[in-house]
C-alpha cells in the first residue's frame, strides 16, 4: 500500500472520447487549479490522491475503453494506490445507475453538465469568472474551442442528445473573448468543436450565425488558421463558404459526416438529405472554394443496408475522391430511434466492408498526395518525433489527417511555427518535404 502524500490535493484527470471531451477536461482542470489543486492530465505517476475519469459513451468500443478504465482506477483504490476515484461525462450521463450498481468502488458519478456538482463534492467552488479559461492539454499552439452544446438533430442511430442534451449556443462575445485570451497565450491555430456548428445561434440569435462569428474570430491577432470541425449537411449555410474565402486565416478544410449515400438508408438514419442533395451540397462547396479538403465520415452496416446499397455506397466513394474520409461500424445504442431495428449486418461482413471502403481511399489519398509533389505548401509544426519534424498543412487536422514529415537531421524546425516547404515525397497518407 502506498504512503500518503501530506497533500491531499492532487489530481489526475484521464480524458477518453472526442475533442469536445478534451475541451471539457481543460475547462474541468482550470476550475481546479483555480481551487488551489495541483491538477495534471494523464499523468502516468502514481501521485494523485484524486483521479477524475472524463468517459465517452458514443459507441460499443467506447464505451468497452471507459468502463476498462474506471475498473483499472477501482483496482487502483482498493490496493490504496488512490483515495478517491469520480466518474464523469457521457458514459456517466447515461448509465449512471447502472455503473452505480456494478462498480460501487466509484466514489461519484457526474454527468455532462454537472461541472459545478462534481466541484462541490471536492470541497471546490465554482467559479463564473473563469469561464472560458482552461488548461490547455494540446501543444500551446493550437486549441479546441467548442462553441456549442448538445445536438437537436434526430438521427437514428445517434445517442449524444441522450448524453449531451438539446442544443445550447455559447454567446459570441464570450467566444471572442475565450479566443483573445488563447491567443495571448500563444494559440495560432484554433479548430471549432460541436456536435453542430452549422446550427449555431438558432437558439439565442434566432438565426444560424457561425458565418458571423468566424468573421469576429478571425479577426483575432495572433490566430493564423480556424479549422472547422462537425458540420451537418443538411441545411449547411453557404455563407460560411463566403467568410472562407473572404479571410486567408480559415482554413479551406471542412469536417462534414455525410455517414451514407443511399436514399433509403438516408431516410431511415433521419439525416434530412438525399444523394442528389448531397451530391450538390460537395459540388457547390468545390466550386465555391476551389483546393478544399472536405473531410466526411460514414457508417457502415447500418440496420438493412443492403449489399447493393452497400456497393451504392463504394461508387460513390470512389468517384466523389474525398480528400479525407473515415468510416465506422453501426453501433446498436440503446434508446436511439434506430435501436428499434434488427442489427442483422453482421460484424464480418461490416469489418469488410470498412476494409474495402479504406482500400479505396487509401488509394485516393495516394493519388492526391503525389500530385503535391514539387509544391510549396505552408506547414505547422507541432511535434519532434524521432529523427523528424512532423507538421501538417492547412488540410490535416491534428490526430485524424495526414502529416508532413521533415528530416530533423537535416533541418531544424521551431515546434509550433509555420514553415514553408517543398514537398518531396509522399506516401499513401504522409508527406516528406524541406522547408523553403
Amino acid at each position: 500500500m502506498k504512503t500518503k502524500s501530506a497533500r491531499k490535493n492532487k489530481v489526475n484527470v484521464i480524458t477518453l472520447g472526442c475533442s469536445k471531451n478534451i475541451y471539457d477536461s481543460e475547462v474541468l482542470m482550470g476550475q481546479l487549479k483555480a481551487n488551489d489543486f495541483d491538477v495534471s492530465h494523464e499523468s502516468e505517476k502514481d501521485e494523485a490522491e484524486i483521479v477524475i475519469i472524463n468517459t465517452c459513451g458514443f459507441i460499443d468500443n467506447a464505451k468497452q475503453e471507459s468502463i476498462d478504465t474506471i475498473l483499472r482506477f477501482a483496482r487502483a483504490k482498493e490496493e490504496g494506490i488512490i483515495e478517491k476515484l469520480i466518474v464523469t461525462g457521457c458514459l456517466s450521463e447515461r448509465y449512471k445507475p447502472e455503473l452505480k450498481k456494478e462498480i460501487p468502488n466509484v466514489d461519484e458519478f457526474f454527468g455532462t453538465r454537472d461541472l459545478p456538482f462534481l466541484l462541490k463534492s471536492l470541497g471546490a467552488d465554482y467559479k463564473h469568472e473563469l469561464i472560458g479559461e482552461r488548461l490547455l492539454t494540446t501543444p500551446r499552439h493550437f486549441a479546441y474551442l467548442k462553441i456549442s452544446e448538445g445536438c437537436d438533430r434526430p438521427c437514428s442511430f445517434c445517442a449524444i442528445p441522450l448524453m449531451r442534451g438539446k442544443h445550447i449556443s455559447i454567446p459570441t462575445e464570450d467566444l471572442v473573448s475565450q479566443t483573445q485570451q488563447l491567443a495571448a497565450n500563444g494559440t495560432k491555430e484554433l479548430i471549432l468543436i460541436a456536435q453542430d456548428l452549422t446550427y449555431y445561434g438558432l437558439d439565442i440569435y434566432n438565426s444560424r450565425k457561425l458565418a458571423e462569428l468566424l468573421r469576429k474570430l478571425s479577426d483575432i491577432n495572433g490566430i493564423e488558421w480556424i479549422r472547422l470541425h462537425y458540420t451537418f449537411p443538411s441545411g449547411f449555410p453557404l455563407d460560411v463558404l463566403d467568410v472562407m474565402n473572404e479571410r486567408s486565416n480559415i482554413c479551406k478544410y471542412l469536417d462534414m459526416p455525410l455517414q451514407h449515400i443511399s436514399d433509403r438508408i438516408l431516410a431511415s438514419m433521419r439525416r434530412g438529405i438525399t444523394r442528389e442533395k448531397s451530391d450538390r451540397l460537395i459540388s457547390t462547396i468545390r466550386d465555391k472554394v476551389p483546393g478544399i479538403a472536405i473531410r466526411t465520415t460514414l457508417i457502415a452496416g447500418y440496420p438493412g443496408e443492403t449489399e447493393k446499397e452497400y456497393e451504392e455506397m463504394k461508387e460513390w466513394v470512389e468517384s466523389s475522391r474525398f480528400e479525407r474520409l473515415g468510416i465506422f461500424a453501426y453501433s446498436h445504442e440503446e434508446n436511439t430511434h434506430a435501436y428499434k431495428y434488427q442489427d442483422d449486418v453482421p460484424d464480418d461482413v461490416k469489418a469488410n466492408r470498412i476494409s474495402e471502403i479504406m482500400d479505396i481511399q487509401q488509394q485516393i489519398s495516394s493519388d492526391l498526395n503525389e500530385q503535391l509533389c514539387g509544391q510549396e505548401l505552408k506547414v505547422l509544426i507541432d511535434r519532434k518525433d524521432g529523427n523528424f519534424f512532423i507538421g501538417r498543412t492547412e488540410h490535416d487536422s491534428p490526430e485524424v489527417d495526414n502529416e508532413v514529415l521533415i528530416d530533423a537531421q537535416k533541418h531544424y524546425c521551431r515546434i509550433g511555427d509555420f514553415v514553408n516547404v517543398k514537398i518531396l515525397s509522399s506516401t499513401d497518407f504522409d508527406l516528406f518535404a524541406e522547408p523553403v
